[in-house]
């Protein structure tokens, strides 16, 4: 079931945590960023379907060759970004969103709105940081 969103809604942080009205602002976020992702990937598609790498001048097609490494990997890391949008979709359907997945405590509405694909509240994030650190340097 669909909510209507008034037009100028902007979570607040006291209003009632994840709220339907709340739920459908976050759900309508990711699913824009995740078209607007979806059409650049399909621009780029089309660009390098149409793009010729016959450069005759070698500085110049070594130049084409690394824009299109560089756009590439873009398109790439933005392919992981949709996978982690759609599993935020998902813990919407499942009520699950907006609580960090470590301590189960809100995650805060300005973080989410920050970072909407967000599984920790920031203490839990900074955390699970420098234990990546400690173990990174082992």
């Amino acid at each position: 079931m669909t909510i209507p969103l008034p037009i100028d809604y902007r979570p607040q942080e006291d209003e009632e945590f994840m709220n339907p009205v709340m739920l459908e602002f976050f759900k309508y976020k990711l699913l824009a960023w995740r078209e607007e992702l979806l059409a650049e990937s399909s621009a780029t598609l089309q660009t390098l379907q149409n793009e010729t790498l016959q450069e005759p001048d070698l500085a110049d097609r070594a130049s084409s060759e690394t824009e299109r490494a560089l756009e590439l990997r873009t398109r790439d890391r933005e392919r992981k970004l949709i996978g982690k949008i759609d599993e935020a979709l998902r813990r919407i359907d499942e009520n699950e969103y907006g609580f960090c997945e470590i301590t189960g405590d809100p995650i805060s509405i300005k973080r989410l709105e920050a970072r909407p694909i967000a599984t920790m509240t920031l203490e839990a994030q900074e955390q699970h940081e420098r234990m990546e650190k400690v173990h990174r340097d082992d």
